[in-house]
Order: structure tokens, then sequence, then C-alpha cells
């Protein structure tokens, strides 16, 4: 599993693009959680999980799931939890629950690239 996170407007999904030409990525927002179990690559993972905030079982479970059912996929994700934390009730439960998936996923990827102005930088890097 490979997880690509930075900041919004950073060039995730452009990074990830190059770097894996030869799979194909699905949007996060249209994506249901069966195709996501299957995808090679999915990119704006926070719009996935921002649809999902509905049931909250869902997303207690969801990386384990996606860790035991799809371990090779691709995920790029905005980072959410930096600055002003939001006023709004359900906007704080789902930068909460990005950074609880994302924390998981993390651990268990094994590699971890954040993107700046383009240019990915390695954070983790492990061969399992």
């Amino acid at each position: 599993m490979e997880l690509i996170i930075g900041g919004a407007f950073q060039g995730k999904k452009e990074y990830a693009l190059k770097k894996y030409p030869e799979l194909t990525f699905q949007d996060g927002n249209e994506i249901s959680k069966e195709e996501l179990m299957r995808a090679e690559g999915v990119y704006s993972f926070e719009l996935f999980l921002k649809k999902e905030l509905q049931d909250p079982e869902i997303l207690e479970t969801l990386a384990s799931e996606l860790i035991t059912q799809n371990p090779s996929i691709v995920l790029t994700v905005q980072e959410l939890g930096y600055g002003v934390v939001p006023v709004n009730a359900s906007d704080r439960a789902f930068r909460e629950a990005v950074g609880r998936v994302c924390t998981e996923l993390a651990a268990f990827s094994d590699t971890v690239t954040r993107v700046v102005c383009g240019i990915g930088q390695v954070i983790k890097q492990e061969k399992k």
C-alpha cells in the first residue's frame, strides 16, 4: 500500500498518475466501498470518507478491511489536520475520521509520500 498525502492543490493526483501510469485511478467522491476494495488507485480518498460519515461503524473497520482486502492500493488524501479547528461539529468529525483512518493506513503502508508543490518527499519507506 502507498499513501500519498499533502495539502489542497499540491499536486497529489498528478504525482500519483505520473509515478504509477500503469494503474487505473478512481475518484474517491464517486467510488463505492465495494469498488474501493478492488481499486488499483484512488485519488481524493478523503471525499470517500466524507460520504461514509453517515455510518460511523463503517469507518471504525474501514482501514483494517482495506488492509486485508486490498493491500496493494495507492491512495491520495488531503491532509486536513493542520490549521484552525473547525467550528462546525460535522466538519470536526470529518477531520477526525480522516486522521484516524489515515493514521492506521500509514502505519500499514510500505510507502508514505508527502507532496508539496508537486514534489514528492518519501517520509516512510519499508519493505514488507
